[in-house]
């Protein structure tokens, strides 16, 4: 008795699908399904608490005051710029403290020290509070540009 290769194919296939499907049902689990609004999802690990409001305020200023004195720092007319950079830097330090986490407060205030996502907070809170500043117009001679 021959079979012919379509055959063969057919069979294949067929047995090949059972198997799979047996092995797919057989996965399943007896639990029965819980609610959604009973579930617990429980983590393994610890929330860090939240940034107290004090040592935000307390970061901002001394963040804008670190800011302020870096670019002063080879300044001329040190009291003309301390007055221009204020405000600029406020605003940087102020964007920044509203994703302070507690880790980046505690190296700033107490450890002095700047880790790569506070640099990083920096320059989006830098190019943020620049490009709202006006820029200068171009002179007009005799009605031209």
């Amino acid at each position: 008795m021959k079979i012919s290769i379509k055959t063969k194919n057919f069979i294949f296939v067929l047995l090949t699908t059972v198997f799979i499907s047996v092995n797919l049902t057989a996965c399943s689990d007896d639990k029965p399904e819980q609610d959604a609004k009973t579930e617990h999802i429980s983590f393994d690990h610890i929330h860090g608490s939240e940034v107290s409001d004090l040592k935000k305020h307390t970061f901002e200023h001394k963040f804008a005051e670190q800011c302020v004195e870096r670019e002063i720092k080879s300044s001329v007319n040190k009291d003309v710029d301390r007055k221009r950079f204020s405000k600029p830097c406020l605003c940087i330090a102020t964007r920044i403290m509203r994703n302070l986490t507690t880790v980046e407060a505690e190296k700033f205030l107490v450890e002095k020290k700047n880790t790569q996502s506070l640099k990083m907070s920096f320059d989006e809170a830098a190019y943020f509070c620049l490009q709202n500043k006006a820029k200068p117009r171009a002179k007009v001679l005799f009605g031209k540009k």
